[in-house]
């Protein structure tokens, strides 16, 4: 399906998937809070590690990523793997002076909160992790050496979580989530990443059972952040101020 779609962007090009204006992919005013650095994101609830983000989920960016997720317009993996790769390095800068825990060097591994398998079927393709490996991919050309597991599946059907309080979130998410049979996670560096952050929950379910199977947990890496006047009220976790956001990494032409 990937392919097809590829290839009809190709014969018939598609308008700017941010604003709908220049025949681009992406035009430059839409991609530029994709080429932001890094900074602590707002959002955070009990059991998430310290997490990062690049930009506001809002206006062309939540187009966009529409484009990319429910509309088959895949080539929007590059600019929007980079914008994660921004935040991803942003977690790595503070351990990569640090030794590994694992005897064996394993690099440190990005685990990304899974989507149902009927949400993957419908959309033709696995959203977050084709974003993961773009992410991988532009760290390893900037010699941060990482690696995307797929460590984590759906153990129990949860409700849409568009409509739903910090609190619901919560108890919905409680337990949705198991650790892969082979993921082989105790003592692994793990980055947790997911594209959006609005409460923390999705991530901090996770970061449970990825804490619960032995892992190292560094931090979490997200897209965007929903603008905090439009998010559920939530706790906020302690951050240290004097961190400096890694600038991002170099964008390649869109």
């Amino acid at each position: 399906m990937n392919f097809f779609t590829d290839l009809i962007d190709l014969i018939l090009p598609e308008h700017c998937a941010g604003c709908g204006g220049a025949p681009v992919l992406l035009c430059d005013a839409c991609a530029m809070p994709l080429r932001a650095p890094a900074r602590p994101a707002r959002a955070a609830v009990e059991g998430l590690p310290p997490p990062w983000t690049v930009a506001a989920y809002e206006g062309s960016l939540r187009a966009t990523m529409a484009a990319y997720k429910e509309h088959g317009r895949t080539a929007l993996a590059d600019p929007l793997g980079e914008a994660l790769a921004t935040a991803v390095r942003a977690v790595l800068e503070p351990h990569r002076r640090l030794p590994l825990a694992r005897t064996d060097h394993d690099p440190p591994a990005l685990v990304w909160v899974p989507s149902r398998r009927s949400v993957t079927r419908r959309r033709g393709h696995d959203a977050l992790r084709g974003l993961v490996d773009v992410a991988a991919q532009r760290l390893h050309e900037a010699g941060i050496p990482v690696v995307g597991l797929d460590a984590l599946k759906q153990r129990k059907r949860v409700a849409d979580q568009t409509t739903l309080t910090a609190e619901q979130r919560a108890e919905n998410l409680a337990g949705a989530l198991e650790a892969a049979p082979r993921a082989q996670l105790s003592g692994r560096q793990i980055v947790v990443v997911d594209d959006v952050i609005t409460t923390g929950a999705s991530l901090s379910e996770a970061a449970r059972t990825l804490r619960t199977a032995g892992a190292d947990l560094l931090g979490a890496a997200t897209i965007a952040a929903t603008p905090r006047h439009h998010r559920p009220p939530t706790h906020r976790n302690n951050r240290n101020p004097s961190l400096e956001p890694p600038q991002p990494l170099q964008p390649r032409h869109l």
